[in-house]
């Protein structure tokens, strides 16, 4: 069971785990055990409520396909059970971050000093490539 919040939480059924042979160098060890993590989440078919499943659905993340399935891999420790920790924690990040309501944009307006260099060093620059032209005839 993966708790999100109070009152939101995973059940055993919908997150599915794979052991997968860790990428990258390691030795003799490397070679024979299968102490990567890969997990599954499919978002149409969890218990997530609608308003969550709809913004995770609406994230640009590569880790989630076109059909809906949240592919996790964790391989960064040496034991299995910390990189499929590793990985619910990573779920339950996602989770939450597609759900948090993000502070609107408040639009800003240059500083009058702001704006005065900017022109200032535009103008500059102008004159620095105009004294690279040839002379006019």
């Amino acid at each position: 069971m993966l708790y999100i919040s109070a009152d939101i939480q995973l059940a055993d059924w919908e997150i599915q785990f794979q052991a997968i042979r860790a990428q990258g160098a390691g030795g003799q060890h490397v070679n024979k055990v299968s102490t990567a993590v890969q997990l599954r989440f499919d978002i149409h078919r969890s218990s997530l409520p609608a308003r969550y499943k709809r913004n995770l659905l609406a994230l640009r993340d590569s880790r989630i396909n076109q059909h809906g399935v949240i592919i996790i891999k964790a391989q960064s420790h040496r034991s299995q059970t910390a990189n499929k920790d590793e990985a619910l924690a990573r779920l339950k990040a996602l989770i939450i971050k597609a759900n948090q309501r993000q502070k609107p944009r408040l639009a800003t307006r240059p500083t009058r000093g702001a704006v005065r260099r900017r022109l200032h060093a535009k103008k500059q620059q102008a004159e620095k490539k105009a004294q690279r032209q040839k002379p006019v005839l």
